[in-house]
């Protein structure tokens, strides 16, 4: 059972020179453990699980097979997790691509404090580059906490950003359960936001530049306090919950 795998979306970034790859883990609790102990009812209900690919049953099979693994075989999850990274590494490098890793493409784990051998993926890996999306405001504070030495939030996270993966991007993901004050001071801080929106982009959202996020999954690359703007895809057409944003 192979861990890492590639998507549309991620093939979006060989336009700009970069090999990415993911894992696709099952959402919520669909296997029984929880894998996005953050996630509000709208952003479940709008998951990108069943699209595309994950349409298939085989690869909902596969998908609750590897959470599996992940949560019963920890340790030997992680000891191929790092194989294949390494191989995925070694072939970019052959092709002269730059290469970059997604491990939370349907899943909000918490990868800086996952260790295998004492160390995360990022410091076995610590000059390739890493990223994700997190709906958690305090692994988003912490994020930034480790590449800002002065904070709004006080000297409560230094010892946090000390812990934090200097080479693991995170983009703050909006819900319906998300407050204006809560976004604000994530985008106050050079942080940004991804946001969901109903038929086209706008250009400021909360008076923050909004750049299209559905271009490439580089999102390392944004710059600083962006509003990381998403279409509604699949099931997100249908959403009333207020996950998706009507500009």
């Amino acid at each position: 059972m192979k861990l890492l795998t590639t998507n549309t979306k991620l093939d979006k970034n060989i336009s700009k020179g970069w090999k990415s790859y993911g894992i696709h883990l099952s959402p919520a609790n669909k296997s029984g453990y929880n894998v996005c102990q953050w996630a509000s009812e709208g952003c479940t209900a709008a998951c990108l699980d069943t699209s595309g690919m994950g349409n298939f049953s085989n690869v909902q099979t596969a998908r609750i097979n590897k959470t599996k693994f992940f949560f019963e075989e920890r340790s030997a999850f992680l000891t191929q997790l790092k194989r294949e990274t390494n191989n995925a590494i070694k072939l970019a490098a052959r092709k002269g691509e730059k290469v970059s890793f997604r491990y939370n493409l349907t899943s909000d784990l918490p990868w800086e404090k996952i260790k295998l051998d004492g160390k995360t993926m990022m410091e076995h890996f610590p000059e390739i580059q890493f990223m994700d999306y997190t709906k958690s405001l305090a692994r988003m504070k912490a994020f930034l906490a480790a590449g800002k030495p002065v904070l709004s939030w006080g000297a409560s996270l230094a010892n946090a950003s000390k812990k934090f993966p200097h080479n693991y991007h995170l983009t703050y993901s909006r819900s319906e359960v998300s407050t204006k004050e809560e976004l604000l001071s994530v985008l106050n801080d050079g942080g940004n936001v991804a946001v969901v929106f109903r038929n086209k982009l706008p250009k400021f959202y909360l008076g923050y530049e909004v750049v299209n996020g559905d271009e490439t999954d580089l999102r390392f690359l944004d710059g600083e306090a962006k509003v990381v703007g998403l279409a509604e895809k699949g099931l997100a057409k249908k959403d009333e919950s207020g996950f998706v944003v009507e500009p």
